[in-house]
């Protein structure tokens, strides 16, 4: 009964600055101040207050935002645990798909170079392996422009 009361007197006075800033011809400043001052007679009327009220004074709300608290506490040290240690969670999963993918497909991400093609020559396997460009041009470039 008391929040309703503060609640109504709040609006009461919003109001009466809204008509004086009104009266000074100031009428957005004026609309915009009672739609401000209108707010806690709507929260009143639809139950808001009231709800807040229970949910302030009750000891069992207390309680139970501490357990959440709680709870939160607990999530955040073992993730800040994890990400120490590196044990747990995510990197152990992708670890363990990781191992269970090459035990199941070990050459699946072995490149082909030439396999099943009639008449592969060793020679290009070995052009392969080296470096494909000679960067001496681009040096001289390089040099040429005193880079």
């Amino acid at each position: 009964m008391l929040a309703e009361t503060i609640c109504s007197a709040v609006s009461a006075a919003g109001l009466g600055i809204a008509a004086i800033t009104a009266y000074r011809k100031r009428f957005l400043a004026a609309t915009r101040i009672a739609a401000y001052s209108l707010i806690p007679v709507g929260l009143v009327m639809t139950g808001v207050v009231e709800w807040v009220s229970d949910l302030v004074f009750k000891p069992s709300t207390w309680v139970g935002v501490g357990i959440l608290g709680l709870s939160w506490v607990l999530f955040m040290t073992s993730r800040a645990v994890e990400r120490r240690t590196g044990v747990g969670g995510r990197k152990e999963r992708k670890a363990a798909k990781a191992g269970r993918r090459e035990a199941v497909e070990p050459k699946a991400s072995a490149p082909s170079l030439g396999q099943g093609r009639t008449g592969a020559q060793p020679a290009t396997r070995a052009k392969a392996a080296e470096p494909a460009e000679d960067f001496s041009d681009i040096e001289a470039i390089l040099k040429k422009h005193g880079i």
